[in-house]
């Protein structure tokens, strides 16, 4: 009886973990039209100035029953800033800045790529991953929240919403134009849809 007991056991035991062999991560794909990254500053003490990247692209390979194994990437230029006042922007696009008129594909370009995923909660994890911004790659860490996965009511497919936070300094970047007078600390949200592939 205890052999019958134990070998049943094992079997069962033996079925789950093939199971989680099987459970990979799928992809899915950003919507442009429902992601945002709004990045905010202290400007001089008097406000708080924000500016967003939105319509951009990217992957994340989602893991439901096994988060940690999830992954994401975001390609993006930044000359796609809005910030809500053309001079602004202008000035962001300069040499000043960001130099987003070069040929240098590398200092255009805003890239990350996660290297790792610690799972903190039923729906939170550290996502830890390359930032690559004018020219210079950083580890950071975003704190995540996965908002909502299932189906989407309009679009009738498998849909999968987070939103994270992170704070950098513009100075790692070689961005430390005015600081500590504009602040070196940027706040940095973010908010994404993404649809399963088919």
């Amino acid at each position: 009886m205890k052999l019958t007991s134990l070998t049943m056991m094992a079997a069962a035991a033996t079925a789950m973990m093939a199971t989680t062999a099987m459970a990979e991560a799928e992809k899915y794909t950003l919507d442009p039209s429902h992601s945002q990254i709004v990045f905010s500053y202290n400007h001089l003490g008097f406000s708080t100035t924000t500016g967003m990247f939105s319509g951009f692209e990217g992957e994340i390979m989602f893991d439901q029953e096994d988060p940690a194994a999830s992954s994401v990437e975001v390609s993006f230029p930044v000359s796609s800033m809005i910030t809500g006042w053309d001079e602004r922007t202008g000035h962001f696009m300069s040499p000043d800045f960001f130099d987003a008129a070069s040929e240098d594909a590398e200092t255009a370009l805003v890239n990350f790529a996660s290297t790792g995923i610690e799972v903190t909660g039923d729906d939170t994890a550290l996502i830890t991953g390359d930032l690559t911004l004018n020219g210079v790659t950083k580890s950071v860490v975003l704190d995540t929240v996965l908002n909502q996965a299932g189906t989407h009511p309009m679009a009738g497919a498998e849909w999968a919403g987070f939103n994270a936070t992170t704070t950098l300094l513009r100075s790692d970047y070689g961005l430390d134009l005015f600081a500590p007078n504009v602040s070196d600390e940027v706040e940095v949200m973010i908010s994404i849809e993404a649809q399963k592939a088919e």
